[in-house]
């Protein structure tokens, strides 16, 4: 796969980040501070500099600095050998993405061209939690084998809010619900037919890393569980038949909304029997393959960011992190209250370490 490497980067205005004019290396960059300076705001101000969006949810305006009505995040990544500079300018209610100073035909091409994974503390929820990060999973990288399944999924989620409203203000027997159980239906057979092949990508990496992190002998097992029916009649009965009971619940009962991805250890659902350490082992092994499938479908290494990661994991998974990073070859950000204690092997040479205090980011 191609090197793809973010060389500078410039805040304005983001977070507490007031002002940072930073060049980073192109394999290890180890962010230090104590908790609370702005470690994770200058990883996040990387992530919305290549997607657009912020890992950690919210609203664009939640993203500018206190008393400051704008916020910018400016960026020069090079690519096989030639460079471009990508742009957010942000504000409540508004973002702004240029490439080159030019506008992208959409925000879907704009978070395309910088595949980016990002590994931080909550992700443990991939194993633990509920359904909903790993279905944000599937969509983040459904996003790169087919960049149309972010329009589908948007218009998937806007006929099915029309449907709830017209459920709720006119009742089950409303005219116009036919109409949108037809969209919410043609679009939810999209949405879940990239959700399917982005699964199966996923879940032939994540065995295979899996094997490599946990104890031997265990396998997991992931496979997509789709809510509705695959057939277009039989998901359409389904929402007709579920009115009364979706305008009671709030929500529709089918489709992708409740999707799920399941995961398995020899055989056993993993939120039932796994151990702390199975769990974390799970999430190391989902997160391996969202780098492998991501960076193969877009054909470069992604941009790698992680959070303070090591001290959620004991010896051994710390271990086979760090084996995998080395292994590979792309551009690592992390985030450390413990410099010391990260293991970069025989790649010192090749690693940058920073300070973040009070917003202010410095080489060390």
């Amino acid at each position: 796969m191609r090197p793809l490497v973010l060389e500078s980067l410039q805040t304005r205005a983001f977070r507490n980040l007031t002002r940072v004019d930073a060049t980073f290396g192109d394999r290890f960059n180890v962010v230090a501070g104590d908790n609370g300076q702005g470690k994770t705001n200058l990883l996040e101000a990387i992530y919305v500099v290549a997607t657009s969006k912020s890992f950690r949810g919210g609203k664009p305006g939640d993203l500018v600095g206190f008393d400051e009505e704008l916020a910018s995040v400016r960026a020069t990544l090079a690519e096989d050998g030639e460079r471009r500079i990508q742009s957010v300018g942000l504000k409540p209610g508004a973002r702004l993405v240029r490439i080159d100073d030019k506008r992208p035909p959409s925000l879907a091409a704009y978070a395309v061209r910088t595949p980016i994974v990002v590994f931080h503390p909550g992700e443990i929820v991939l194993s633990m939690g509920g359904s909903a990060e790993r279905r944000k999973l599937l969509d983040r990288t459904a996003l790169y084998v087919a960049p149309s399944s972010m329009v589908a999924l948007e218009g998937y989620t806007r006929a099915m809010k029309a449907r709830q409203k017209t459920l709720e203000v006119r009742g089950p027997s409303a005219a116009e619900l036919s109409d949108f159980e037809a969209l919410s239906v043609k679009l939810g057979l999209e949405v879940m037919d990239h959700r399917a092949r982005a699964a199966e990508r996923l879940a032939a990496s994540a065995t295979s890393a899996f094997e490599k992190i946990a104890a031997p002998g265990l396998v997991l097992r992931v496979a997509y569980a789709p809510s509705a029916p695959s057939a277009e009649d039989a998901y359409r009965e389904a929402l007709q038949r579920g009115r009364v009971s979706d305008a009671r619940r709030g929500s529709a009962g089918v489709g992708p909304h409740r999707d799920e991805l399941t995961l398995a250890i020899d055989g056993h659902a993993v939120r039932g029997v796994a151990s702390q350490g199975q769990h974390r082992a799970v999430t190391l092994a989902l997160k391996s393959a969202e780098i492998e499938v991501v960076g193969t479908a877009r054909g470069v290494r992604p941009i790698l960011l992680l959070d303070d990661v090591s001290s959620e994991l004991d010896r051994a998974r710390t271990v086979a992190l760090f084996g995998f990073l080395r292994e590979q070859r792309g551009q690592v950000f992390l985030t450390t209250t413990r410099p010391e204690l990260i293991d970069t092997g025989d790649e010192r040479d090749t690693r940058r370490d920073f300070r973040v205090e009070g917003g202010v980011l410095s080489s060390s």
